[in-house]
C-alpha cells in the first residue's frame, strides 16, 4: 500500500451504542489512518446514512448517524480524500497530481436495532465534498458527503509598518475551480496561495504597509491567475470570499533583517549520492565548499570540475551544459581526497561534481543557493533610483523567476537563466513619505499545465508548498524621505 506522509487527526465520540477497536480511537486527538481499500457496494447499498451538519471548518464536530443495518455487526467508516504532489520532471514544470487515498475513521458497530451514531471532528484536509464510507469488509454497505469549509486565520490584527502579518488558509480545494486562490491587499493583488501538498492548507507572511490606519486583506479565488470578481454569477458560486481587516498603528517600524541573515539555513535537498560528498551540501556564492572523495591513488594530483548550464529559454538556441575546473589536490597516503573552493558565481540549483581519475568518472553533487547583496540605498526622495541584486538564482522552470512586489502590491518579475544566476533589478522609489516594503517571491516561470494560470506570479505559499527546489524570498525596506523628485539626488 502506497505510503503518505499525511495522516488526519480526529477527536472521535461515540454513542454507548457503539464500540470502537481499538479502545483507544476514544481517545482525543485519535488519528484517522491507517490508509484503507475502499471495496465495491455488492447488491446495491444496504442501510442509510446521515451526516449533521453537512459542512464546518477544520476542528469542527459534525455526527455521522446510520440505520437499517444489521444488527450488532462491526464496520469501517472510511474518509476519502487525495494526496498532492507537483509533476516535476528534471528542469520542466508539468503541473499538480492528485492521487486518491482513504483513511479509516474509526471501527464502528450497529447496535441491536442496526443503527450507529458517531462524532468526529473536521481533518485539517482539502476543501469542499469528501465521502464518507460505511465498510463491511471489501463491501461497501452506504456512504454520505461531507464538505469542508475554507477559513482564513490573520496574526496579529494591527502594529507598525512592517509588522510581520501571519495569515493561515485552511480548505483549499483541490478540483477545479476549488484551488488557486489570490491575496489583495487594499486592493491591489499580492500574489496566489497554493496548498497542493500541503493538504488544503497555506502558511503566508506579508509586511503591513500603508498608511496609519484601517487596511483590507481579501482572499479570493482565481482560476485564470487573477482574482475573479463577479464570483457570486459564475458557474460555482459556492466558493468563499474573505475581507479582513488590518490595523497599522504609530510606531517605529518593523524592518527586516540584513540580507545576508535572510539567506537560507536549511535547504531540503534529496538523499546524497555518488562518490564525491560536498561539506555543506548547499552554499550561496562566494562561501567556501570543501569536497570529499575516498579511494584515489595516493601521492597523484586531482582535479575537481564543476557542471553548470549555459544559455536560455528565449533566444532558440536553447542551453547545454559545460563543465570548469575548481580546484585539485593530491591524494594522501590512504587515497583521500580533500579539496576546498569557493563557489562560483554560477546558477542557483544543483551542480554536478566529478574527478576523472584514470578513466573512471567519480561522481557528486552539489546545491547553489539564492543569496541577496544589500539594497543600494534606502532612503531618499520619490524617484530615487534603488538597485536590487540577487546571487545564485536558478535556471529550470520552477527556479529561474522572481517576482517583485512594492507595498504589497505585484509590480512585475525577473529572471537569472540568461545572466547566469545573477539578477539585477532597476527601479524607483514610490510613495509618501515613510517606510515601503519591497519583497521578491519565487514562483513558476512556465510549464505544461494549463488550469489553473499561475505563471509568473508571486507565490506566497513558498515556504511550504513549492514545486521542484527549496526557494526563498527576500525583503527589504525603503524610507521615502519627500514627495517632491529631486531629479539626480540620492540620500
Amino acid at each position: 500500500m502506497r505510503t503518505s506522509a499525511f495522516v488526519l487527526f480526529f477527536t472521535v465520540f461515540l454513542t454507548e451504542s457503539v464500540l470502537t477497536t481499538p479502545a483507544s480511537a476514544q481517545e482525543p486527538a485519535s488519528s484517522f489512518g491507517p490508509q484503507v481499500t475502499v471495496g465495491q457496494p455488492r447488491d446495491g447499498y444496504v442501510g442509510t446514512m446521515r451526516v449533521a451538519p453537512l459542512h464546518g471548518k477544520a476542528g469542527d464536530p459534525f455526527t455521522i448517524t446510520a440505520a437499517d443495518l444489521p444488527p450488532n455487526q462491526d464496520f469501517q467508516l472510511i474518509w476519502r480524500t487525495v494526496d498532492g504532489r507537483w509533476n516535476v520532471t528534471e528542469s520542466e514544470y508539468k503541473g499538480r497530481e492528485f492521487v486518491p487515498v482513504n483513511y479509516e475513521m474509526a471501527r464502528v458497530r450497529s447496535d441491536a436495532a442496526g443503527r450507529l451514531q458517531a462524532t468526529f471532528k473536521t481533518p485539517e484536509d482539502f476543501g469542499f465534498n469528501h465521502d464518507i464510507v460505511l465498510q463491511q469488509g471489501d463491501r461497501v454497505m452506504t456512504q454520505v458527503d461531507y464538505s469542508i469549509d475554507m477559513s482564513v486565520e490573520m496574526s496579529p490584527k494591527s502594529g507598525p509598518l512592517g509588522t510581520p502579518i501571519n495569515i493561515a488558509v485552511k480548505g483549499i480545494g483541490y478540483r477545479n475551480l476549488e484551488m488557486s486562490f489570490n491575496l489583495l491587499y487594499d486592493n491591489r493583488w499580492t500574489g496566489w496561495i497554493s496548498a497542493v501538498t500541503t493538504h488544503g492548507s497555506g502558511q503566508l507572511t506579508i509586511p503591513a504597509t500603508g498608511h496609519v490606519g484601517d487596511h483590507v486583506i481579501e482572499v479570493l479565488h482565481g482560476q485564470f491567475g487573477f482574482p475573479y470578481r463577479n464570483q457570486e454569477q459564475s458557474p460555482e458560486p459556492d466558493r468563499p470570499r474573505f475581507s479582513i481587516p488590518f490595523t497599522v498603528t504609530a510606531g517605529a517600524p518593523v524592518l527586516p533583517p540584513a540580507p545576508a541573515s535572510q539567506a537560507q539555513t536549511h535547504v531540503r535537498l534529496a538523499a546524497p549520492h555518488g562518490d564525491l560528498h560536498s561539506n555543506p551540501r548547499f552554499s550561496g556564492v562566494g562561501e567556501t565548499v570543501t569536497v570529499t572523495g575516498e579511494k584515489f591513488t595516493p601521492g597523484e594530483r586531482y582535479t575537481l570540475n564543476w557542471t553548470r548550464v549555459i544559455g536560455n529559454r528565449i533566444d532558440g538556441g536553447g542551453w547545454e551544459t559545460r563543465s570548469i575546473p575548481v580546484g585539485n589536490a593530491v591524494a594522501d597516503r590512504d587515497g583521500r581526497v580533500a579539496i576546498t573552493f569557493v563557489t562560483p558565481d554560477d546558477l542557483g540549483g544543483t551542480h554536478g561534481l566529478f574527478i576523472d581519475a584514470g578513466g573512471t568518472r567519480r561522481m557528486g553533487t552539489h546545491f547553489v543557493k539564492s543569496t541577496a547583496l544589500p539594497m543600494n540605498v534606502t532612503r531618499g526622495p520619490v524617484g530615487t533610483k534603488i538597485t536590487l541584486h540577487l546571487k545564485g538564482v536558478g535556471w529550470t522552470e520552477t527556479s529561474n523567476i522572481m517576482h517583485l512586489v512594492y507595498d504589497n502590491g505585484y509590480i512585475g518579475y525577473a529572471c537569472a537563466f540568461n545572466s547566469q544566476g545573477d539578477v539585477t533589478i532597476f527601479m524607483e522609489a514610490t510613495g509618501a513619505p515613510g517606510w515601503h516594503f519591497i519583497d521578491l517571491y519565487p514562483g513558476i516561470y512556465k510549464g505544461t499545465e494549463t488550469l489553473p494560470i499561475n505563471y509568473r506570479m508571486p507565490q506566497l505559499t513558498y515556504a511550504a508548498d513549492h514545486p521542484g527546489e527549496d526557494l526563498p524570498a527576500f525583503r527589504f525596506a525603503f524610507e521615502v524621505t519627500s514627495a517632491t523628485t529631486t531629479t539626480g539626488s540620492q540620500d
